[in-house]
C-alpha cells in the first residue's frame, strides 16, 4: 500500500508496485532496458546485501517495485526507526549488509535514530531514499526533500554517514558504486545513504558499471610494532579487555589468555567472546558489569592492559581510574581515532589493526610456555531464595532465562537499553560470541523491540529480547513479526513505570514521576496476531519460557515484575551523581539580613 504521495505514481511505471515481501528468483531480475532503480538495487545484491527493511511511500514507487521484484527479501515494517533498528541487527545476525528503504520527508527522518545507532554499533547499512525532483524544489513540494529543505549533514559524510550522496545524474551512479564497494569491504562498520529523485528512479540505464569484486585488504600492524607489543606483554602480568570489535576473534582471545596466563575482562557488548565460564574470566565493566573487575584491578596488578575493539566509552568504563594499570594500554582498534581518547593521561600504545590479524600475528611472536596458576576474582552471582509469592523478582527471571533460554537453545539474546539492560549484562553469562547483543552508545529505547525481528530474520532462527515495558510501548514490531512469520520472542519485564528513571532518581535523592499505566501486553500480542501470555508468579517462569520458546512465529511474554527490586545500576548512578556534583555552585552565597 502507497501510503505517502500516491500523485506520484503516474510518474512510475504503471504496473510499478509488487508485493512487499515477495521473493524473486535473481533470474528474473535482469529485464531491459533496466530503470535507474532496477540498477541500484542489482548493485547492492552483488554486494551482498539479501535484506532490505523500510516503510513505502508515493516518492519512492518506482524504487519500491525495483526492490519487490529484486531477489532480495524485502520485509515492509510499521515505522522507520523500527526498519533500521531490525537492519542493525540483521547485519550482526548474518553478517551481509543490510538495506533500508525510506520515502521522502518523515520517511527519511524517521530512521535517523536507527542509522545513528547502526554507525554506533558498527553495523553495515545502506539507505536507499527517495527526493524531491530537481525541477520540483522549492516549490512546496509535497514532503520536499533535499539539500536545501533538509539538514545538510543527510546528503554528506559525517557523524552520521560514511558516505552519502543525492544523485542528480544517473552519470554519477558507477562512482557511487564504487565507493560503496570501498566502503562495505572495510573493516569496522560502514552506513551509507544513497538519495533518488524520484525523476530518476524511473529512467532508463544503460552505462556500464565498475567491478565491484576489488576491495580493500585489511590493514595489518608492522613486524615492528608486533615484535614491540609482544616484548611489552612478556614483561609482567597483564590483562585482557574485550570489546565487540574483537567478537570473530574469540579463538585467537583464548589461544592469547591461557598461553600467557592473562585475566580476561570484557565490556556488555563482548560477553561471550571469551567463555564467561572461564576460570580466568574476570567480569563484565561499566553498565551491570562485576564488582570483581575492579577487585582484580585493585588487587591483581596487572602491569598492562590489552585492549581489544572498545572504545573504553562510559558504558564499558565508566572512565574509572581504577581500570588504568600502571603501564598503561595497548589499545587495538581498525579506528585510528579510537586509542588513547577515554582515557588521554594514561600511557597508550595506539595499534591500528583488526584484533584477528594482530592476535594471529602478535601468537607468532610469544613463546609457548606453561603460565603460572593464578586465582582470579570472580564475577559475582546475585544469590535469590526460594520463589517468592506476589510479582516475579527480576533475578529469579534471569535465572530461568539463563536456564531455558541460554543453556538449553542457540537463540541470539538482546537486552533492551533501561533495567531490561543491567539485569541481563550483570545476571546471564553467555560462552560462544554471536549469542548476546545490547546497544550501549546511542542506547534507544525500542532498539531491541524493533531489532529482534531483523535478528530473527538475519540468522533464519529464534531471537529473543529482553524489554522493559516502557521501551515495549515506543517500538515493537510485533505485527511485522506477525506479517512475515518471524520466530521472534518478546520478553516484557512489565513494572508499569520507566524504572531504571525512578531508581536512578531516588538514588540521586530526586523525585519526578516515571509512572505509567499498567498495560496487558499479552492481549496486545494477541491483538496483532503473535501469541501472547502472562505470567504472574515466579513458579510460572520456566514453563511460560519453554512454551514461548517452542512457538514457531512471533511470542510476547508479558512478566509482571516486582518494581522495588533493585538494578545492578550502581555504576551508572555513581557516575550521574559525580556529574550533578561537578556541575553544582562551588560558591557560597550570602544573603542579606531582613531588619
Amino acid at each position: 500500500m502507497l501510503n505517502r504521495n500516491v500523485d506520484v505514481l503516474e510518474a512510475a511505471r504503471e504496473s510499478a508496485i509488487g508485493t512487499a515481501g515477495a521473493e524473486i528468483a535473481p533470474e528474473s531480475v535482469r529485464h531491459a532496458p533496466a530503470t535507474l532503480a532496477e540498477t541500484v538495487v542489482q548493485i547492492l545484491v552483488e554486494l551482498g546485501a539479501r535484506h532490505a527493511f523500510g516503510v513505502s511511500g508515493g516518492a519512492m514507487a518506482a524504487l519500491w517495485h525495483a526492490l519487490s521484484r529484486s531477489a532480495l527479501a524485502v520485509r515492509h515494517f510499521r515505522h522507520e526507526s523500527g526498519a533500521a533498528f531490525a537492519a542493525v541487527e540483521a547485519h550482526f545476525a548474518s553478517d551481509r549488509p543490510v538495506v533500508v528503504f525510506t520515502t521522502t520527508g518523515p520517511g527519511l527522518t524517521n530512521a535517523l535514530t536507527g542509522l545513528l545507532a547502526a554507525r554506533g554499533e558498527g553495523a553495515k547499512v545502506i539507505v536507499l531514499s527517495a527526493a524531491t525532483t530537481a525541477a520540483q524544489r522549492g516549490r512546496w513540494a509535497i514532503q520536499e526533500t533535499c539539500g536545501q529543505s533538509m539538514p545538510a549533514d543527510l546528503y554528506t559524510a559525517g557523524a552520521l554517514f560514511h558516505f552519502a550522496t543525492l544523485l542528480e545524474s544517473a552519470d554519477e551512479l558507477p562512482a557511487v558504486a564504487r565507493r560503496l564497494a570501498n566502503g562495505l569491504s572495510r573493516p569496522g562498520g560502514f552506513v551509507a545513504h544513497l538519495a533518488i529523485p524520484t525523476g530518476l528512479q524511473a529512467g532508463e540505464w544503460r552505462g556500464p558499471l565498475p567491478d565491484l569484486s576489488i576491495g580493500r585488504g585489511e590493514e595489518a600492524p608492522t613486524a615492528e610494532t608486533i615484535a614491540r607489543c609482544a616484548r611489552l606483554l612478556s614483561d609482567g602480568p597483564f590483562a585482557i579487555w574485550l570489546g565487540f570489535g574483537a567478537r570473530k576473534a574469540s579463538a585467537l582471545v583464548r589461544r592469547l589468555a591461557e598461553r600467557m596466563g592473562a585475566a580476561v575482562l570484557c565490556s556488555p557488548r563482548a560477553k561471550g567472546i571469551f567463555p564467561e565460564d572461564h576460570p580466568q574470566f574476570v567480569g563484565v565493566t561499566g553498565m551491570g558489569g562485576h564488582g570483581s573487575t575492579f577487585t582484580y584491578m585493585t588487587e591483581g596488578r596487572p602491569r598492562r592492559v590489552l585492549v581489544l575493539g572498545t572504545r573504553l566509552g562510559e558504558p564499558t568504563s565508566f572512565w574509572s581510574p581504577v581500570m588504568v594499570p600502571p603501564d598503561g594500554f595497548i589499545h587495538v582498534d581498525v579506528d585510528p581515532e579510537v586509542p588513547g581518547v577515554a582515557y588521554p593521561t594514561a600511557p597508550t600504545l595506539a595499534v591500528r589493526a583488526d584484533a584477528s590479524v594482530f592476535l594471529a600475528a602478535l601468537l607468532e611472536h610469544l613463546p609457548e610456555r606453561a603460565p603460572a596458576e593464578v586465582r582470579f576474582p570472580r564475577p559475582e552471582r546475585l544469590q535469590i531464595g526460594p520463589a517468592e509469592a506476589g510479582a516475579v523478582r527480576p533475578e529469579a527471571l534471569m535465572v530461568a532465562i539463563q536456564e531455558v533460554v541460554v543453556d538449553r537453545g542457540s537463540a541470539v539474546v538482546l537486552a533492551e537499553s533501561g533495567n531490561s539492560f543491567t539485569w541481563a549484562s550483570h545476571c546471564l553469562r553467555f560462552n560462544e560470541a554471536g549469542r548476546y547483543r545490547v546497544s550501549t552508545g546511542v542506547g534507544s529505547m525500542g532498539h531491541a523491540g524493533a531489532g529482534v525481528v531483523g535478528a530473527a530474520q538475519g540468522r533464519g532462527g529464534k531471537a529473543v529480547a529482553i524489554i522493559g515495558d516502557g521501551a515495549m510501548l515506543m517500538n515493537n514490531e510485533v505485527n511485522t513479526a506477525v506479517k512475515f512469520d518471524l520466530p521472534a520472542v518478546w520478553i516484557v519485564l512489565n513494572d508499569a513505570r520507566y524504572n531504571m528513571c525512578e531508581q536512578g532518581m531516588a538514588t540521586l535523592g530526586l523525585s519526578a514521576d516515571a509512572s505509567i499505566p499498567e498495560v496487558d501486553f499479552a492481549m496486545l500480542a494477541r491483538a496483532m496476531g503473535a501469541e501472547g501470555l502472562r505470567v504472574e508468579r515466579e513458579a510460572e517462569l520456566v514453563p511460560a519460557l519453554e512454551r514461548a520458546m517452542a512457538a514457531s512465529g512471533p511470542f510476547v511474554l508479558d512478566v509482571r515484575i516486582d518494581p522495588t527490586r533493585r538494578a545492578p545500576s550502581q555504576g551508572r548512578n555513581r557516575g550521574l551523581r559525580a556529574q550533578i556534583a561537578d556541575a553544582a555552585p562551588r560558591h557560597e552565597v550570602s544573603f542579606p539580613r531582613t531588619v
